[in-house]
């Protein structure tokens, strides 16, 4: 079986080729040189960006796959959670193509994608705890079986991601801050500053529940304790910003590797995969290696190339349901905040 998945729910416009389970092509184009200017991603400019590259990107896929849309079995697309323009966009060209070609049709979440990705290129067995870190998401996940995943937790506030870019923003470093952030980290020392790590209370609908697991985050306090540092004490130096930079980023996997071995001692799960944008983290990668010889778990994390928002993943997700004798029909939407 051969799908060909298109992904466009933020900012990258991605296509790729799935044929019988191995990923044969994945081509992603990044817009990060449209939306730089402005510190943060452009819904608008994001929307317009993909409709000039869905198809240039579709037909890239198709000739490094080495296969023509007559050869292509089953269409894909994301269509939620994200950008609802965005969305729009590879979800009505996948629709098309279906819709015109007599193909099967799937709808795939996001967030499902994002924590299969692992499973392109290894087969970790379920049950499994997914860590799905990112710009726009940080939640917990106990994946049970394909398409059985139930929600443990998530950010309060800011994603983890989202705190990167605010931060790399008041530390002039650009965007997308996450990588910017990361490199300049390996120069700093991370103990240099002692930023707040938050520790939640469990809550339910905004009533704090003492017998129930606190299985949350929170990384507002953090961004705001690190613009009032840089606001008293102005770093001079390139040493002193990369000091903040990994002192901050020390917090910020403090936080996610607390809450998430929390997470896995509560669902007695001792496999972890952690996937989403901020998976490709140097220093999130190496702790998380590190808690596994510690805690006695094991880690599983995608390789860099489908760390990020990728097509490959949304193809795989397909996949399943397709061998599931599952498709959607042509009218499914685009829905911004759709739930997993």
């Amino acid at each position: 079986m051969r799908i060909l998945a298109i992904e466009t729910s933020c900012d990258d416009t991605a296509a790729a080729v799935l044929c019988d389970g191995t990923v044969a092509s994945s081509l992603v184009a990044s817009q990060d040189d449209v939306h730089r200017a402005f510190g943060g991603v452009v819904p608008e400019l994001a929307s317009r960006s993909h409709v000039r590259n869905i198809l240039p990107i579709i037909t890239t896929a198709l000739a490094r796959a080495g296969v023509t849309l007559d050869q292509i079995d089953a269409v894909a697309a994301t269509c939620g959670p994200g950008l609802v323009g965005s969305l729009l966009v590879g979800l009505s060209t996948a629709k098309a193509i279906a819709f015109a070609r007599k193909l099967p049709f799937v709808g795939v979440n996001h967030l499902e994608g994002h924590l299969l990705s692992v499973r392109l290129t290894d087969p970790v067995p379920f049950p499994y705890v997914g860590l799905l870190v990112s710009g726009g998401h940080t939640s917990l996940y106990l994946a049970e079986d394909l398409g059985r995943y139930r929600w443990l937790g998530a950010t309060r506030d800011d994603a983890a991601g989202e705190a990167y870019d605010k931060v790399a923003r008041v530390l002039g470093l650009g965007f997308p801050g996450g990588r910017a952030i990361d490199e300049l980290a390996l120069q700093g020392d991370p103990q240099a500053i002692h930023f707040p790590r938050a520790r939640l209370k469990p809550s339910r609908h905004g009533a704090v529940v003492e017998d129930a697991p606190a299985f949350e985050f929170s990384f507002s306090g953090l961004k705001t304790a690190v613009a009032q540092h840089v606001q008293a004490v102005p770093p001079r130096t390139r040493q002193a910003v990369a000091d903040i930079a990994a002192s901050f980023q020390e917090a910020v996997v403090d936080m996610l590797l607390g809450v998430t071995l929390a997470a896995l001692r509560g669902t007695q799960c001792t496999r972890l995969v952690v996937a989403g944008g901020v998976s490709a983290n140097s220093r999130l990668r190496a702790r998380a290696a590190q808690a596994a010889g510690e805690f006695g778990i094991s880690v599983h994390i995608p390789p860099m190339q489908y760390c990020t928002d990728n097509a490959a993943m949304i193809a795989l997700a397909a996949d399943y349901r397709l061998r599931r004798g599952e498709a959607d029909p042509v009218s499914v939407n685009a829905v911004a905040d759709l739930e997993l």
